[in-house]
């Protein structure tokens, strides 16, 4: 995945192995909450990623494109070594990332089984990083997943103060 982030949207595409552009990330600028959209390469919209406001922990929901809940990312109360989340899945098995979501070296589980590796060291481009998905797991789940984090993470680092 390569990021873009720009100054009134967050808008980047995220390639296959063989760097064919296979889903584009849509930022929605000037919102009061932020909101990205994961769409196929023709534009069609698979979810939507929306930051919940109000909450305790840093929240963000994915939806679908009906807007029906998929999953709930949620940053988890106490983090003594390294951070963990945890993503409230609707229908199937919640899953847990633990690991440097800042340097994009993490891993997200289900039950103790990685479902899939997120790396920085496969790559020498800054602001590149990849996503080895399991075969057999929802491509479009957690490739949301791993964009609400590196939103959440994002917004952290640009303005620690606005929550």
């Amino acid at each position: 995945m390569r990021e873009k982030w720009l100054a009134f949207g967050d808008d980047f595409w995220i390639e296959d192995d063989s760097g064919e552009r296979v889903y584009h990330v849509d930022g929605k600028a000037l919102r009061m909450r932020k909101t990205l959209k994961l769409e196929d390469a023709e534009g069609n919209e698979l979810c939507k990623i929306q930051e919940r406001k109000l909450r305790v922990r840093d929240t963000m929901e994915i939806e679908d494109a009906d807007g029906h809940s998929v999953a709930t990312v949620k940053k988890a109360m106490i983090t003594p070594l390294r951070e963990r989340w945890t993503v409230d899945v609707a229908n199937g098995p919640d899953l847990r990332v633990q690991g440097n979501i800042v340097d994009h070296e993490y891993a997200i589980e289900d039950g103790g089984t990685a479902v899939a590796e997120v790396s920085k060291k496969w790559f020498r481009m800054r602001d590149t990083y990849g996503i080895e998905i399991e075969p057999g797991q929802n491509e479009v789940l957690i490739l949301a997943v791993a964009v609400a984090l590196d939103a959440m993470e994002h917004d952290r680092d640009v303005a620690p103060d606005s929550d």
